[in-house]
């Protein structure tokens, strides 16, 4: 009986998703079936992709060829390291938002639950197909499968205007980072006929072709995961969708982009150049510096996490510039630990920013508002939500002992440890670009604060709060998976870095396992311990250590009596919700320091209103000046085309004549 590899297992396991998907066609109004039976096998199937893909990792590379495709064009699929830290990734992070929806997904909200159970899992399995994927032909159809199904999922309540227009906008950019993409493919294929990734890893492109081929991928990925200036869909597509959607679109789907830009810059063109790396690191830079600083400014939690992400893709940028610096100078030691950094952090963000996405999903349910200046005070009507999410939201904001303090470190030792490089430029860019990446760690820190404080602390800014309930039983098992997760990247990551070496080692031939392993699993030390290291079980015991005795404390010092009674007010006597800290006011000094970088809108109340209040409306300067623009102009071609094909007969007639005339002058003798 012949061995089942594991390249056949993950082939077996994107089938099954497949499968369940049709199965909820077979009951499309049968809520009940699809909650309980169907989401659940879609998590046990993400389950075994996720550790597949784990005990796949450092062995041999697995091919496959499935005669689906064209007559005399199959698809050729591979199974590598690279491709499987991003399904583990993929696995692992969908069996808690799978978990999650069995009980987030109603009745009666737009798609029916059958239609949509099929879009969602024939999502999972595209973006599975994707990094097994190894030729451009299997990649392209894989990719616009999770174009498709995600653009639906995201339109899943099209009754509303503004939700289809943002499905569109999503689908329009896809689609022409997709046209990018191609083209990249195209100019690898160095019109050889061979669409094959190893066609392509064979071909020895010009630096100028190459540098083409690196650019349209920068480009066409980029704008699936969301770089600047081709982030716009992300805010608007973000809010519109289902929080289990938004929570696989933030986690998964960007971190497919992510894997394309480092397949095509590390595996398939053989020439790295400096300045891509500075190209990399620049975009990289601006997107996480303009994410960030918009996250602090929203008052609407989806879109302050949309723009969190944005930040962190900026961060992913950043550090593959950097490796890509270092690789082509040779510098392989930082270039290994540049790249672990994006590794690390694409297995932290997916794990943290699909856990807050969730948490938005079950306040969301219980009070019907996304606004943050409508909600507050909801740990005490929903402290599991409310804990849960401050795991993710000290993740996000990169404190130990979580995942997110992890990546980045990783990351800023990068740029600490980096000696004298040969350019006396980036001597100078590189200092200046650690200290941006600080900056937007700390406003990070600040956003975070701003999401878990308004909503969760103080008092309730609205009555109805009070008939708030707390997440469901299916919904709390897929929060608390995804916080563990969190918790065990933060609290093991020698471990995680022995595991994803691997691919480190594929795409430089070089990685940092032998310099962790010597260290232990409880110490990481990227360098050595005389120069930088890293005890997150120190850490842990030393936060637990001082909860337990400051609460000793209390209770020695007053002898177990407690007191209550009403904070210190200052002499002022009204403490109803609206003393409280908004939205608004909470990033009030961010939008007076940084203002240049928003376009804002305030309306100050006026001196009759019975009830006064201060309302700001914070907008993307990029749509005023790239996407407003760029759309006036196409509809002035489309209206030109119009009255040009106005359907007249003797006009083409005329058009045709005049066409004979010209050619007939232009063939002359």
């Amino acid at each position: 009986m012949p061995t089942l590899l594991p390249i056949d297992t993950l082939l077996i396991a994107a089938s099954a998703w497949l499968a369940i998907g049709l199965l909820g066609l077979l009951a499309p109004r049968n809520s009940r079936f699809i909650a309980t039976t169907l989401f659940p096998l879609g998590a046990l199937v993400g389950m075994l992709v996720g550790f597949i893909a784990l005990f796949s990792l450092g062995g041999s590379p697995q091919t496959a060829v499935l005669a689906i495709g064209l007559p005399d064009l199959p698809f050729h699929l591979r199974l590598d390291n690279l491709s499987a830290v991003f399904a583990m990734l993929v696995g692992f992070v969908a069996v808690g938002i799978s978990i999650y929806a069995a009980g987030y997904f109603r009745q009666d909200e737009g798609t029916a639950p059958g239609l949509l159970c099929f879009e969602y899992h024939v999502f999972l399995a595209s973006m599975l197909l994707v990094l097994l994927a190894d030729d451009a032909y299997a990649f392209m159809v894989a990719w616009e499968s999770m174009a498709l199904s995600s653009f639906f999922l995201v339109t899943t309540n099209h009754q509303h205007a503004e939700i289809r227009r943002a499905g569109f906008l999503y689908l329009l950019i896809a689609h022409v980072g997709a046209i990018a993409i191609l083209l990249s493919f195209g100019v690898m294929t160095a019109n050889s006929g061979d669409f094959t990734f190893a066609g392509m890893r064979a071909q020895q492109l010009s630096p100028f072709w190459a540098s083409v081929a690196f650019l349209l991928a920068l480009a066409g990925f980029g704008a699936k995961a969301g770089l600047v200036p081709l982030h716009v869909w992300l805010p608007e597509a973000h809010p519109a969708a289902p929080s289990p959607v938004s929570a696989l679109m933030s986690g998964v789907m960007l971190k497919t982009a992510i894997y394309g830009l480092l397949r095509v810059s590390f595996d398939l063109l053989h020439t790295t150049l400096w300045w891509w790396g500075v190209v990399a690191l620049a975009v990289g830079l601006v997107t996480a510096l303009f994410g960030v600083l918009y996250a602090t400014v929203q008052s609407d939690m989806k879109r302050l996490l949309a723009y969190s992400s944005i930040e962190n893709i900026g961060l992913l940028a950043v550090g593959t510039g950097l490796a890509l610096i270092f690789h082509s100078y040779r510098m392989e030691s930082l270039a290994a630990l540049a790249l672990t950094a994006v590794f690390y952090h694409c297995l932290a963000h997916a794990g943290f920013k699909s856990l807050l996405f969730l948490c938005t999903g079950s306040v969301l349910h219980a009070t019907k508002e996304r606004s943050l200046g409508k909600l507050g005070g909801l740990i005490h009507r929903m402290p599991w939500v409310a804990w849960l999410a401050l795991v993710g939201v000290i993740a996000s904001a990169g404190l130990p002992p979580l995942s997110g303090f992890v990546s980045e470190w990783l990351l800023l030792q990068s740029f600490l440890f980096s000696p004298g490089l040969p350019h006396s430029w980036l001597n100078m860019v590189v200092p200046v670009a650690a200290a941006v990446v600080a900056l937007v760690a700390a406003l990070a820190g600040f956003a975070m604060v701003k999401f878990h404080g308004i909503i969760f602390l103080g008092q309730m800014r609205d009555p109805s709060l009070k008939d708030a309930h707390d997440a469901g039983s299916w919904e709390k098992a897929g929060l608390v998976w995804l916080a563990l997760l969190t918790l065990l990247l933060g609290i093991l990551p020698s471990a995680v870095i022995l595991r994803i070496d691997a691919a480190t080692r594929q795409l430089l031939g070089q990685g940092l396992a032998e310099r962790i392993g010597e260290q232990g699993w409880w110490m990481l030390a990227p360098i050595s311990p005389e120069r930088a290291s890293y005890e997150p079980m120190l850490f842990l015991a030393t936060i637990a250590a001082s909860v337990l005795l400051g609460r000793w404390l209390v209770r020695r010092l007053y002898h177990g009596r407690m007191r209550r009674t009403t904070a210190w007010d200052c002499g002022y006597y009204f403490q109803g919700p609206r003393a409280q800290d908004t939205a608004e006011g909470f990033s009030q000094p961010i939008r007076r320091i940084f203002e240049p970088m928003f376009r804002m809108e305030r309306h100050f109340p006026s001196a009759r209103d019975s009830k006064p209040y201060y309302t700001v409306k914070v907008e993307d300067h990029f749509w005023h000046w790239l996407y407003l623009p760029t759309a006036r102009l196409l509809g002035w071609v489309s209206d030109l085309i119009t009255h040009i094909q106005g359907g007249r007969i003797a006009v083409y007639l005329t058009y045709s004549f005049f066409t004979l005339i010209l050619l007939l002058l232009v063939a002359r003798p």
